[in-house]
C-alpha cells in the first residue's frame, strides 16, 4: 500500500510540475515588454489597467487591437506618473522590491522541477529491480512472500503421482544431506508437462508453499523483448538471484515461449529468442545441484521444446500432470467446493462420473457456475439441478431460449436428437444416454449426452464403429421421417470423418490397408518446423484407398443406423413427440421411452 501511495504522490508531483511550467511558459509568451514612453502613451489612451509600481518595474494589463496582454516596463524618474494615472482614472498600487534572493529562487524553481522529474523517470529507475527505462536487463522474477496466503499440496487434488515426485524435490531442499550422503544427485530441472488446465502452475505454487525456501516465479514471455540481448541478460540475472538466495526454487511458467526449437523461425538461427534460449542452456549447465537451486518449469507444448533443453543434466525429470480420472475429479470438486454452500442432496461423486475429460480448470469453473446459478435463483445453497446445468454450460455454453425456432425446425431437431439417442440405446458397446435437449445451447440447436459408466484408456474397433453409428443416427432419422436432410449434421459428419480417418491411418484398423500407420498424429502446426515440411508418408494410390475406405466405413454405419431406426420407428416417434412437448428429457422418463421391448431388437 505504501508503495502505491508513493507512486501516486510521484505522479501527482510530475503532473503539478508540468502544469506549473506550462503556466509560466504561457504567461511569458503573453507578456509584452514596453518602453517607458510607450507606457505613458497607453496611459493617455486609457489602454492600461491594474498597474503595479515597484522601484524597478511597472507591470499591469494592456488592451491592444482588441486583445488583452500583460506588460512590463522599466520605470524612470517621473513625478507626474501618479498624477497622470489619477487623471485617467487608472487603478494602481505600489509594491516593495522582493529582493535578489526571492527573484533568484523564483527563477530556479522551474529548473528544480525539471531536474526532479528527470531523476525519478530515468536515473532512479536503475535501482528499482528492472522496472524502469535503464534496467531492461534485470529479471522480472517475483519472490513469493511468506506473508501471502500459501498454496499447499492440500489445495491440489487429482494428481497424486505428480505430487509425490515434487515432494522428493522439497525434501532435498529441506535436507540435502539425506540424498548426498549416498552419492545421489537431485535433478537440476523439473519440467511439468500436461494439457492446459490440469494444474501445473497450481502445483508450482504448492511447491512454494511447502518448501519453506525462496521461490522466484516468472513467465517465459518475460524474457523476450524487442531489444537485442535483453532476454539473455534477464536469464543471467535470474540465475544470479537464485545463487544469492540458495537454496531456492526458480519457476518459469509457459517455458515454450522461450524454449522453442532453434532454427525454426523465419529470421534464421540467430534471433533474439534463440540467444535467450542459448543463455538458459549455458546457465543450467553452469551451476551444480549442491548450490541448492532447482529449476521448475511448466508447458503444455513439450513437442516444440528444443531437445537440448530436455536432455539429462538440464531438465532431468519430466513430471506428467494428466487429465484426472473419476477419483481425481471427485477430489478436485471437493477442493473447489470447500467455500461453497452445498445442499446435503448434492452428490459430487455423480458429478465426477458425468464429467469425463474435464480438467481442474473446467471443474473449478463448473463449481463457480453452479454457485452463480443458485444465487441467480435466490437459493441459499447449491443443489443438484444447478450442478447438472453447470456441466451443460461448461460443455456446450449457456442456454439460448431467446432464439426463435419455428415449429417445423423444432420438430426436425427433435427427430435428429431422438435418432442419436435411439441408435445409442440399440447399438452394443455404447455409453448410456443420460439426457436429450432441443433447447439451443452455445452454437448447438440441440444435444444428446451419453454418460460413460467408467473411465476408459483403450477403445476397441467395435466401440469406434458404434460411436460412428450413433453420430449418423441423427441424419438417418431426418432422412427416414422427412425424406430430406438438413445442415444440422455438419458437426456429426466432421467428427465421424475424423474418427474414421484416425481408425485407418493412426490405429491400423482397416482390413483393406492393414496394420500400418500412414500419418503423424494431428498436432498444432509449429511454424518453421512444420509449415514447410513436405514429408509424404504414402503414395497417391494409397491416398485413394484411404478415401475409398473412409467412405465405405461411413456408408456402412449410416446403413446400420437407418436399419435400426426403421425397425423401431414407433419408439422414435414417441421419443420425438415427447421431446417437442417437454424440450428436455432425462432420468426415469427417458429410460422408459428408450426401453420397452428394445432389448429384443438388438442384433
Amino acid at each position: 500500500m505504501n508503495k502505491q501511495l508513493k507512486n501516486v504522490a510521484l505522479w501527482m508531483l510530475i503532473i503539478v510540475g508540468f502544469i506549473y511550467l506550462w503556466q509560466i511558459s504561457s504567461e511569458k509568451a503573453k507578456e509584452v515588454e514596453l518602453t517607458y514612453s510607450e507606457f505613458k502613451q497607453f496611459v493617455k489612451e486609457k489602454k492600461v489597467s491594474d498597474i503595479v509600481i515597484s522601484p524597478d518595474l511597472i507591470s499591469g494589463a494592456l488592451e491592444k487591437d482588441g486583445k488583452s496582454f500583460k506588460f512590463k516596463a522599466v520605470p524612470v524618474a517621473d513625478n507626474k506618473l501618479v498624477e497622470d494615472l489619477e487623471n485617467n482614472q487608472i487603478k494602481y498600487k505600489g509594491q516593495k522590491n522582493r529582493g535578489w534572493f526571492i527573484e533568484l529562487l523564483l527563477s530556479i524553481v522551474p529548473w528544480i522541477l525539471i531536474a526532479a522529474i528527470w531523476y525519478f523517470l530515468f536515473f532512479r529507475g536503475a535501482s528499482m529491480g528492472g522496472k524502469q527505462i535503464f534496467s531492461f536487463g534485470r529479471s522480472k522474477a517475483r519472490l513469493q512472500s511468506d506473508k501471502k496466503t500459501k498454496t499447499t499440496f492440500a489445495d491440489v487434488a487429482g494428481v497424486e503421482e505428480s505430487k509425490e515426485e515434487l515432494k522428493e524435490i522439497i525434501q532435498f531442499l529441506k535436507d540435502p544431506a539425506k540424498f548426498q550422503k549416498l552419492g545421489g544427485k537431485i535433478p537440476k530441472g523439473v519440467l511439468l508437462v500436461g494439457p492446459a488446465g490440469t494444474g501445473k502452475t497450481l502445483l508450482a505454487k504448492a511447491v512454494a508453499g511447502e518448501a519453506g525456501v525462496p521461490f522466484f516465479s516468472s513467465s517465459g514471455s518475460e524474457f523476450v523483448e524487442m531489444f537485442v540481448g535483453v532476454g539473455a541478460s534477464r536469464v543471467r540475472d535470474l540465475f544470479d538471484m537464485g545463487r544469492k538466495n540458495a537454496p531456492c526454487v526458480l519457476f518459469i511458467d509457459e517455458i515454450d515461449a522461450v524454449g522453442r526449437h532453434r532454427g525454426a523461425g523465419y529470421g534464421g538461427g540467430h534471433d533474439e529468442r534463440e540467444q535467450t534460449l542459448n543463455q538458459l542452456l549455458v546457465e543450467m549447465d553452469g551451476f551444480e545441484t549442491k548450490e541448492g537451486v532447482i529449476i521448475l518449469a511448466a508447458t503444455n507444448r513439450p513437442d516444440v521444446l528444443d531437445s537440448a533443453l530436455l536432455r539429462s543434466g538440464r531438465f532431468d525429470r519430466h513430471i506428467v500432470v494428466p487429465v484426472p480420472d473419476i477419483k481425481g475429479r471427485e477430489e478436485i470438486l471437493r477442493v473447489h467446493a470447500k467455500n461453497v454452500k452445498f445442499s446435503p442432496s448434492a452428490d459430487l461423486s455423480v458429478i465426477a462420473k458425468r464429467t469425463p475429460g474435464f480438467v481442474g480448470a473446467d471443474l473449478a469453473n463448473l463449481i463457480n457456475e453452479a454457485a452463480l446459478l443458485a444465487a441467480r435463483r435466490d437459493k441459499e445453497v447449491v443443489e443438484m439441478p444447478e450442478l447438472e446445468e453447470a456441466i451443460d454450460r461448461v460443455q456446450a455454453g449457456p442456454e439460448r431460449r431467446s432464439r426463435k425456432i419455428s415449429e417445423k425446425e423444432k420438430k426436425i431437431i427433435a427427430y435428429h436428437e431422438s435418432g442419436h439417442a435411439l441408435v445409442a440405446k440399440l447399438m452394443p458397446n455404447t455409453e448410456p444416454v443420460h439426457k436429450i435437449s432441443i433447447i439451443p445451447r452455445g452454437m448447438a440447436l440441440g444435444y444428446t449426452i451419453q454418460l460413460p459408466t467408467e473411465d476408459k484408456y483403450l477403445i476397441t474397433k467395435s466401440e469406434i464403429i458404434a460411436k460412428l453409428t450413433v453420430l449418423l443416427g441423427g441424419r438417418a432419422a431426418e432422412k427416414i421421417i422427412f425424406n430430406e436432410i438438413t445442415t444440422g449434421a455438419e458437426n456429426d459428419l466432421k467428427v465421424a470423418t475424423s474418427m474414421v480417418q484416425n481408425m485407418i491411418c493412426l490405429y491400423g484398423m482397416s482390413d483393406k490397408l492393414g496394420n500400418v500407420s500412414l500419418r503423424k498424429r494431428e498436432e498444432e502446426v509449429f511454424l518453421g518446423r512444420d509449415i514447410f515440411a513436405h514429408e509424404k508418408l504414402y503414395s497417391e494410390k494409397t491416398a485413394q484407398q484411404i478415401d475409398d475406405e473412409t467412405k465405405k466405413i461411413i456408408d456402412e454405419a449410416f446403413i446400420k443406423a437407418t436399419e435400426l431406426i426403421k425397425n423401431n420407428i414407433e419408439k422414435l416417434n414417441r421419443l420425438a413427440e415427447k421431446l417437442v412437448e417437454k424440450e428436455i428429457l432425462e432420468g426415469d422418463e427417458l429410460a422408459k421411452l428408450l426401453n420397452g421391448d428394445t432389448e429384443q431388437t438388438r442384433k
